[in-house]
């Protein structure tokens, strides 16, 4: 372990471990990842896979298509297959406030040279004939969006990053930071047992990248950060025979399933009411509300078995936009968080403009407008498409 890092990033998660390959790409010679847990034991290791352009807003829309052009060759760029398979995104709706919500959305997209078109729900059923159309007002769809394996999307920018010279530490945990004259010095580490890593490794410039711990991280700078933990479940079913391409997602209840390439049925949907903070549990109440829905949506899979289910923590912000970039109170500490549970989809452009924001120290509109600061000055945005 080095004792001295130009940046420490906290959180090995898809987003820190992406940035941390940047930042080396980009000529830092010593950058120290350090994670309290092991790789994919947070979030980036307990979601859908999804990776889509198909946004409400302009911003999101330009990021996603760099995004998906970057994980179309990660595998032959990082020497792992993570099984990205573009089978498109399916967006259904149930209500007309919801047509007109999507029609807005898709006009975005297409302004940005996306190929989502709006369907009506017979040309959905095309698309996926077992799809119960019975309610369905409209649906939306683009061929480019597709989903990857999570884990070895992360173990790649893990083993991509350390070959840069990247050092990652995992079981340990942030147990506070030393200061001199309101600036970063060190961070204070713990070691989880006996794998992790303890001491204070000297630094000036750290990076928030724990997801839906991060408020815990800047809460002991005195960073007050808005985003909440919420506890998003998902399952897995017996394997089926290849039948279903798209990733099918209904936006009047935050359903969403697709098949994997062993051929089980993934999904999850929102839930209003879970217990407050960050919690892994799994849930009877889950369950049947995603049942119900799914079998709405395609009645053949009621007699399909359940056989996994688990939960990860979506990380809400109260205008469902990213808190990113540097804080007013300490210099030096950048924030990379509260993706709205789509983090794992943005972080490979992510990662890379956030590196380049750090390196350069230039800021960018898109860094700006996803400032902290935003929620002092009353400057609140938008989005409309979260799944979940």
């Amino acid at each position: 372990m080095r004792t001295e890092a130009d940046i420490v990033v906290i959180g090995a998660g898809i987003m820190g471990l992406a940035i941390a390959y940047h930042l080396a790409s980009l000529g830092v010679a010593k950058v120290s990842v350090v994670d309290r847990s092991y790789l994919c034991g947070g979030a980036s290791g307990r979601n859908g896979g999804g990776v889509r352009a198909q946004w409400s807003s302009e911003a999101n829309v330009r990021l996603m298509q760099e995004s998906i052009r970057i994980c179309r060759d990660f595998a032959s760029e990082m020497k792992i297959n993570v099984w990205f398979r573009q089978g498109g995104y399916l967006f259904i709706v149930r209500t007309e406030e919801k047509r007109r919500a999507l029609e807005a959305s898709v006009k975005v997209q297409n302004a940005c040279k996306l190929s989502t078109r709006m369907l009506t729900p017979k040309e959905a059923q095309e698309i996926v004939p077992e799809l119960d159309t019975d309610g369905i007002v409209a649906a939306s769809y683009n061929g480019d969006d597709g989903v990857v394996f999570p884990w070895p999307f992360v173990w790649g920018f893990a083993q991509a990053a350390q070959k840069r010279g990247v050092e990652i530490h995992t079981f340990t945990d942030v147990k506070g930071f030393e200061m001199e004259r309101g600036e970063i010095t060190g961070v204070v580490l713990d070691a989880v047992g006996k794998r992790g890593t303890k001491g204070v490794m000297k630094t000036r410039k750290v990076v928030n990248a724990a997801g839906a711990w991060s408020p815990e991280i800047a809460k002991m700078l005195g960073v007050e950060l808005p985003n909440k933990p919420h506890r998003h479940e998902i399952c897995s079913t017996e394997p089926l025979k290849p039948w279903l391409r798209p990733l099918v997602a209904d936006l009047s209840d935050g359903l969403y399933f697709s098949q994997s390439t062993r051929g089980e049925i993934v999904g999850g949907i929102g839930q209003e009411h879970v217990p407050p903070g960050v919690n892994h549990d799994s849930s009877h109440a889950f369950l049947g509300r995603y049942a119900r829905s799914l079998t709405r949506a395609c009645p053949l899979l009621g007699r399909v078995k359940v056989l996994r289910q688990w939960s990860g923590c979506y990380d809400l912000t109260p205008d469902a936009n990213p808190i990113v970039g540097p804080v007013d109170l300490v210099p030096n500490f950048f924030q990379a968080s509260g993706f709205m549970g789509h983090g794992f989809m943005m972080a490979p452009i992510m990662g890379k403009k956030i590196a380049e924001q750090i390196v350069t120290g230039k800021d960018t509109e898109l860094m700006s407008r996803w400032n902290l600061r935003r929620f002092k000055e009353g400057k609140l945005l938008s989005e409309a498409m979260i799944i979940g």
